[in-house]
């Protein structure tokens, strides 16, 4: 049996619905290992709901021992409340893995839907229908929380897979690129 070279926490962060999932890379293979929601109730005081948010992100971290965590950036709306609760739920989440020293990284949602479907204003139905093909699922999601988180986690694999240009301003082609960066060719 095959090691897996990473696994991922996927986060969508939210205040009454975070959606998370756990996908492990072995491989070429994506596999999902779980795919869920934590509803809170909005009668809860807000930091009960942020202790919440809190230790199921570090249970998650705990069980799977995830290598990365990629979770989705607030998108900047109208209502500045709602972006302050948001933002803190997101911020609780990454403070359960940075404790822990997992890397984070975050993604906008339009990112997200362009790496999953090809198009960065494709519904939610959409993105699931497509990850449905990647990942070879037959069942819905009992949510699209769940389904959110999910696209994050394989959004993050496919940003991960890119050739990263750190420390290169400019690149003349693939000859300029594959002078750059010899370590990458496969022999």
């Amino acid at each position: 049996m095959q090691k897996p070279s990473k696994i991922i926490l996927g986060i969508d962060p939210g205040t009454l619905a975070m959606g998370y999932s756990i996908i492990e890379i072995t491989g070429n293979a994506i596999i999902l290992k779980e795919m869920n929601v934590l509803k809170l109730s909005g009668k809860q005081n807000n930091y009960d709901r942020l202790r919440l948010i809190h230790n199921k992100v570090a249970s998650l971290v705990t069980v799977f021992s995830p290598d990365e965590l990629a979770i989705e950036a607030p998108f900047f709306g109208k209502n500045v409340q709602s972006m302050l609760k948001l933002g803190r739920a997101q911020g609780v989440a990454i403070a359960a893995a940075l404790s822990t020293g997992i890397p984070v990284m975050e993604y906008s949602p339009k990112k997200i839907k362009q790496s999953i479907t090809g198009n960065g204003n494709a519904d939610k139905e959409q993105v699931w229908r497509m990850l449905q093909q990647i990942i070879k699922l037959m069942e819905n999601p009992s949510s699209y929380d769940a389904s959110d988180a999910l696209a994050v986690a394989v959004c993050h694999h496919f940003q991960s897979k890119v050739p990263s240009t750190n420390g290169i301003k400019s690149l003349k082609g693939w000859d300029d690129f594959i002078k750059k960066n010899p370590g990458r060719i496969k022999k």
